[in-house]
């Protein structure tokens, strides 16, 4: 059995393709590895870049270019390319990140060998940002802090708010460990839920060095997060309900806040502006969920609950004490 298969996910990111699988070669191990790179139909000219590359490094690099683009934000790309990984680890890679120490792989390898009660580990990365013509918008940062923890457990990777702080360009993982419920395959997001798989079959471990680049750039997967589209959002909630079905509702409390976040971000999408009766459900899921102050509640109720008329004998009940006042004088 090899020891690793790096796994690159790619999708129309001929600009950066070759230096991800370069970053791969350039890999100093002990061990044999293999590189699968798996392409979700590109159309503009990265498949043919991945193909001189399998030929240059037969046996090295395989392609596993697919003829069609198989959809849910390269989910499907990524679970099919895992089903040909032969390795004992699996360490994953975006088409336009890249590897920036050639002894990643080793390093890793050597903690999980170490570790064998440990799913997973992953290093610290650099995140920089281009954002097509022009100079970068905003300024590089290493993504995990000095007092990151060093071991990574369920969790810590649920709470009130989204967590994430393991670039996919970080992360070795033991093959075998991921299945795929109904839920996981429906969602936008593919690092979260599987971190999630990962912790419940046993710890992460966190290596502080940096070894990677994580590019945030106009075609990566993370620009298709859209907080201000109701279909974005109600696939979120679906994945945190899918979540918490997973982990058997354990941390309840924290999810089902984190869940109210999403529906209080729906009540003010475009999608819902006319629609009263799905912004007024919206709006009394959010007030069972999030079970707000009476101040906020009031709020909620006045302006997403209440048709238009409610809203105006509300106004005018709210207002008549000031013009009675004002008539008297």
């Amino acid at each position: 059995m090899l020891k690793v298969s790096v796994t690159i996910l790619t999708y129309n990111q001929a600009k950066f393709i070759g230096q991800t699988i370069e970053s791969a070669l350039a890999q100093q191990t002990n061990f044999d590895y293999e590189i699968l790179v798996g392409d979700d139909c590109s159309t503009d000219g990265a498949r043919a870049i991945i193909a001189g590359y399998e030929r240059r490094y037969p046996g090295k690099v395989r392609a596993v270019l697919h003829p069609r683009n198989l959809g849910q934000n390269g989910l499907f790309n990524t679970i099919e390319t895992l089903k040909r990984a032969q390795g004992q680890y699996i360490s994953a890679l975006d088409g336009d990140d890249y590897w920036t120490d050639p002894l990643k792989l080793q390093k890793q390898v050597d903690f999980l060998d170490a570790h064998p009660g440990f799913s997973a580990c992953f290093h610290n990365a650099r995140i920089t940002y281009e954002m097509g013509k022009g100079p970068a918008l905003l300024p590089d940062f290493i993504l995990n802090p000095p007092d990151q923890k060093t071991v990574i457990t369920v969790e810590d990777l649920v709470g009130e708010d989204e967590i994430w702080f393991m670039a996919t360009s970080a992360v070795m993982f033991r093959n075998g460990l991921m299945h795929y419920p109904d839920w996981f395959l429906k969602s936008s997001s593919g690092d979260i839920p599987r971190y999630i798989i990962l912790a419940k079959n046993g710890p992460i471990g966190y290596l502080p060095a940096v070894m990677s680049v994580y590019r945030k750039n106009p075609n990566g997967a993370s620009f298709q997060d859209n907080y201000r589209d109701a279909g974005f959002l109600l696939n979120r909630i679906a994945m945190y309900q899918g979540i918490n079905q997973e982990i058997g509702h354990a941390y309840d409390s924290l999810l089902r806040k984190n869940i109210a976040r999403y529906y209080r971000l729906l009540l003010d999408v475009p999608q819902y502006e006319q629609q009263y009766a799905k912004r007024a459900g919206t709006a009394l899921t959010y007030l069972k969920l999030a079970q707000p102050g009476f101040a906020e509640r009031k709020e909620i109720v006045r302006d997403y609950v209440l048709p238009k008329w409610g809203r105006d004998i509300y106004v005018f009940l709210a207002l008549l004490p000031h013009r009675l006042t004002g008539s008297a004088k």
